[in-house]
């Protein structure tokens, strides 16, 4: 039987926005590093594939457009590159793929910064592409204009310009991300000592990428990862989003709600997939999902009505919320991959709760039916998932990769 890819999506106390005020330990370590070792050696226990941490340049908020001025909410969050790369030396197993917003940022300084995690993590980064099409984020940095619109407000845009441009940078963005960490061969470091040669010049690639939106000529200045190209993921909820995930990731993200939801958009993504030029294996495909666990099911619903009532209205999410017992999510997970999924990945509603019981009683049931290993099969990310490590485009034919 072909297992399921699971993983976990990180974000503050849990992905209930109350989830503060009912751990309220944990809410005082959000900036304490040793809390995120804690969650990815927890994630890491249950043989999760990854783990995703996640990020914006603005303050959170809970929807498209301006922040909402509430002061119960948790505003302000770490760096989560820089967290990765904490927890990196701390875990040894489990991927590491922290959020990246792409549409104010650098292509060049993010290869690096996920070319190094990689290396410090012995071949387990990954990144989350995140585009950034709010006015709120585009006046902290100042670079360039975007309108501040609610998102009722920009549905009924006639003009939306802004948005394709910025996926269509997205796209450009990805391809120089794949260029440089190829730049480098693998065995361009020599490192003899006795003839001083360090490294083998003629094994360092120009990328020479011109686009639209960038001009790159490289090469990297970090030697090729040791994944080779360490796995970039995007979180997609529309065809423009499915199109950037066919183009530049591995994996792509999105939130069904029904076994017909799991076929359609799969469906339409290996469309996409078809009719694009890309020559490298097609991105596999998670659902992702939010979970209020128990091993007893009134007891979660009840969990879930405590937390809305912290919060003063019911949880509402981009993705689909499941409260139940671990063996009724297994059922889930069963029929969502049985319907064309490639995995999952939860979303903790509160990670001192529903992380422990996705590692300690949804994963042993997965198991039992035979959809999840016993063990991790491969030292890296890539190996794990199921993917190869791929061959550097400026290798010579000598190299062997």
């Amino acid at each position: 039987m072909t297992h399921v890819h699971l993983g976990v999506a990180l974000d503050g106390v849990g992905w209930h926005p109350a989830a503060w005020r009912d751990d309220t330990e944990n809410a005082k370590r959000l900036t304490d590093p040793e809390y995120w070792v804690d969650l990815a050696q927890t994630a890491e226990r249950g043989l999760l594939d990854f783990l995703t941490i996640d990020d914006t340049l603005a303050l959170q908020s809970e929807t498209y457009g301006p922040p909402i001025p509430r002061t119960d909410r948790v505003r302000g969050r770490l760096d989560s590159v820089l967290i990765a790369s904490r927890i990196a030396p701390r875990t040894k197993h489990i991927g590491l793929i922290p959020t990246a917003v792409v549409t104010h940022t650098e292509p060049f300084h993010l290869a690096k910064a996920i070319a190094t995690l990689d290396f410090v993590s012995s071949g387990r980064a990954g990144v989350r592409l995140k585009v950034g099409v709010t006015g709120t984020e585009a006046k902290l940095i100042g670079r360039r204009h975007i309108p501040e619109l609610t998102l009722s407000e920009l549905k009924a845009a006639t003009d939306t310009s802004f948005v394709t441009d910025a996926f269509d940078e997205a796209v450009d963005y990805g391809e120089v991300l794949h260029r440089l960490w190829d730049s480098w061969e693998d065995d361009a470091e020599i490192r003899d000592q006795s003839t001083g040669r360090f490294i083998d010049r003629n094994k360092l690639h120009y990328i020479d990428f011109e686009g639209r939106h960038f001009s790159v000529k490289g090469p990297l200045t970090v030697p090729r990862p040791p994944q080779g190209q360490p796995i970039v993921g995007v979180l997609a909820h529309s065809t423009d989003v499915y199109r950037l995930g066919v183009a530049v990731a591995d994996l792509i993200w999105f939130t069904p709600r029904s076994n017909a939801d799991v076929r359609s958009v799969s469906a339409e993504i290996v469309d996409l997939a078809a009719a694009s030029e890309r020559n490298t294996p097609p991105a596999k495909v998670f659902g992702d999902l939010v979970v209020v666990l128990d091993p007893d099911r009134e007891r979660a619903v009840d969990r879930l009505h405590h937390l809305d009532e912290l919060s003063g209205e019911p949880l509402a999410s981009d993705a689909d919320i499941f409260t139940g017992t671990p063996s009724e999510l297994a059922d889930l997970v069963e029929a969502w991959t049985t319907a064309g999924l490639d995995g999952i990945r939860l979303r903790p509603a509160s990670n001192a709760i529903d992380l422990p019981l996705i590692s300690e009683a949804l994963v042993p049931e997965l198991q039992h039916r035979g959809l999840r290993p016993d063990g991790y099969s491969a030292n890296t990310l890539r190996g794990n998932l199921g993917l190869d490590r791929p061959r550097s485009r400026y290798a010579t034919s000598s190299e062997v990769s």
